[in-house]
């Protein structure tokens, strides 16, 4: 099973500011000496130095994560990073996408409209939602004055499937499974089995005290998943002042994950207004509430835009 993200910003886009990237390049200039500048190669080697927050950006568009297992192409969510996967190499030989939705909050959808491969004759599409109106809702935001192409534009080939919470979907060598979760007009979570192997989406979750009860449900997508992705937008001041809100704060979703006996979780949904060196400072906080609050070797990791994780 891989694993890539395309899209790991929450509730809107958001590109690096002019000022974020001469605060980037004034970290760096800070930090060389002359001798790191002798050669090509004391050059390279400085640049293995720098930290991930500087070298590098989380990335500023919203959910789309592809997970690919043999000849099944799976893709979640539909922000805009579903418009880089589609202009990319990753796009399945045969056409064929099998796309799930979370939920239809803006930052979850406003990618479709600008994903190449819908234009396609040749492509076929299955949707996947938890929802009774996933057609009308994509239709709509295709309308004038909203935007001026309409769904109607799209290949005739698409076909629009139900899921139900608890219920397992076969694709091939693939098994998904939902779990509802809390979310202001309700969010789905996903469990992707390959064999001994689970992956999970737990994206746009404000997770609450009964949610570290295990029902049926809950144990076939979270427990003991090889590796999770996490809302984990909020600290917990920012959690608590934004209750209801719909979103977790990070030391919430390791909680979790040590529930549920999760080996490594992706922080995901990043908050708009946090820059690079923000998250990674969350990062490092996250990894010190695990190892000293909960005596956990669990990993911790960010979601960045075009990671690839292989399970």
């Amino acid at each position: 099973m891989i694993i890539h993200f395309w899209g790991v910003r929450g509730s809107s886009p958001t590109p690096l500011t002019p000022q974020q990237i001469k605060s980037k390049i004034m970290a760096v200039v800070q930090r060389i000496t002359p001798d790191d500048l002798k050669s090509n190669d004391t050059k390279a080697r400085f640049l293995t130095t720098l930290p991930d927050w500087i070298y590098g950006t989380t990335g500023g568009n919203t959910p789309c994560v592809e997970i690919k297992s043999g000849n099944t192409e799976l893709v979640f969510d539909a922000g805009t990073g579903i418009r880089e996967f589609g202009k990319s190499k990753n796009i399945p030989k045969d056409n064929h996408y099998n796309l799930f939705f979370t939920h239809f909050h803006w930052d979850h959808i406003h990618g479709l409209p600008f994903f190449g491969p819908a234009y396609n004759p040749a492509s076929k599409i299955d949707v996947f939602s938890p929802f009774d109106n996933t057609k009308q809702y994509l239709v709509d935001q295709m309308k004038e004055p909203y935007f001026p192409v309409p769904f109607e534009a799209f290949t005739k080939n698409f076909t629009w499937n139900k899921v139900i919470g608890g219920e397992q979907i076969n694709l091939e060598n693939v098994k998904i499974t939902a779990c509802k979760m809390n979310h202001p007009g309700d969010s789905y979570s996903y469990a992707i089995c390959e064999g001994n192997k689970k992956f999970v989406l737990a994206t746009d979750v404000e997770l609450r005290a009964k949610d570290f009860k295990k029902s049926p449900e809950a144990e076939l997508v979270f427990k003991e998943a090889d590796c999770m992705a996490i809302d984990s937008q909020y600290t917990v001041e920012e959690a608590y002042k934004k209750k209801n809100w719909g979103h977790s704060a990070f030391c919430y979703a390791v909680d979790f994950a040590v529930f549920w006996n999760i080996k490594k979780i992706y922080l995901f949904h990043h908050e708009p207004a946090y820059d690079d060196k923000k998250l990674n400072s969350l990062l490092q906080a996250a990894r010190w509430y695990a190892q000293y609050i909960h005596h956990s070797d669990i990993e911790i990791e960010l979601a960045k835009e075009d990671l690839e994780i292989i399970l």
